[in-house]
């Protein structure tokens, strides 16, 4: 049952400023609306439970990419079409781009902001698993100052971020010293644009002389939040790529994954697909 829009209340105040200022003042009232494209989803099927939304999907100081020597710093209100027509993001970020051009339809991409992606927090989402693999930095705001903390420590459980209830996210930063890692991601879902994925998985490798010198994975729909998976890496670092290197990393990742059983997939073909992902991404080793 659609939700009766007159039971909301937006604001959507003139600067970034103002909306901190709101966020401080009732810390926990509002609902932050960016591009909306997954609040009026909810909204139209009746589950949208705020009844304050505060939009920001007009600010543009939270609408940049901003590039410098040694990193690009990505405002939260950038959209998936930005992120998809940056030359230098393409070049040097590939897996992020790439999965920008999977979120939903080319209207989604237009609207759709790659921080709402990050706060909604889905275990399914798409950029996370590349910003995972990317060791991402965020940038959160708040009235009373700023606080910068690893991607990887953002996701607490399912829907659960280390976000304050009158912070921002502002920022996501990406250091360019990726070069010469090999790169790979795959998504798998019912079809092959507009379809929330049943396994995605990012990485990047350094390797050198034949053995895995780094490597990072980033995976959707393994565990309650985007996940990095921590112990299929250190299953391969500093191991040649060998039949016996590849049953060992996927039995660490079957070991350190907990998927589930829901209307898109089962938990027992997520595993299997994901190990088999990671096995095709070896052998591109």
């Amino acid at each position: 049952m659609r939700s009766n829009v007159l039971q909301y209340d937006l604001t959507a105040p003139a600067t970034l400023d103002a909306v901190l200022d709101i966020l401080a003042s009732e810390p926990g009232d509002y609902t932050v609306i960016a591009g909306g494209t997954e609040l009026m989803v909810a909204l139209a099927a009746g589950r949208l439970a705020a009844r304050r939304l505060i939009s920001i999907n007009h600010l543009k100081e939270l609408r940049f990419i901003h590039t410098a020597q040694n990193e690009i710093t990505i405002g939260s209100g950038t959209t998936f079409t930005d992120i998809r027509k940056h030359a230098r993001l393409a070049r040097e970020f590939s897996l992020l781009t790439q999965a920008a051009s999977w979120t939903g339809s080319i209207a989604n991409q237009n609207r759709g902001t790659i921080g709402g992606n990050i706060v909604n927090a889905s275990p399914a989402a798409d950029s996370p698993p590349a910003l995972l693999a990317y060791d991402a930095e965020l940038t959160l705001i708040s009235a009373h100052g700023i606080r910068v903390m690893p991607y990887r420590d953002f996701h607490l459980g399912y829907k659960k971020t280390a976000l304050a209830p009158d912070e921002l996210l502002y920022s996501i930063t990406l250091k360019s010293y990726f070069a010469g890692y090999i790169p790979y991601i795959r998504k798998v879902g019912t079809r092959n644009a507009q379809a929330i994925s049943k396994i995605a998985i990012a990485a990047l490798a350094r390797m050198n002389d034949g053995i895995v010198a780094d490597i990072r994975i980033g995976a959707a729909s393994l565990q309650d939040r985007p996940a990095r998976l921590t112990a299929t890496e250190h299953a391969l670092l500093n191991q040649p790529i060998t039949p016996q290197t590849i049953a060992a990393a996927r039995a660490a990742l079957l070991a350190e994954t907990h998927p589930i059983d829901d209307i898109r997939s089962t938990a027992k073909y997520r595993a299997h697909v994901a190990a088999n992902l990671l096995e095709e991404f070896l052998h591109s080793l």
